[in-house]
């Protein structure tokens, strides 16, 4: 399997990665929020939250 970054073979230690710098790449990716899964968001998505009482 190749890296998903460069496409070059992945190293065990960086799996599934080539190297560290790619899977820097892809946490920058993952911060930045360039990764989404997009969809409606439900009611049900949402938690309960009590009232707010001042």
């Amino acid at each position: 399997m190749a890296c998903p970054i460069c496409t070059k073979p992945r190293n065990q230690a960086y799996r599934p990665f080539c190297s560290k710098r790619c899977a820097d790449v892809d946490l920058a990716r993952w911060l930045r929020g360039d990764y989404v899964i997009s969809r409606e968001v439900e009611d049900t998505d949402l938690p309960d939250l009590p009232d707010r009482v001042d």
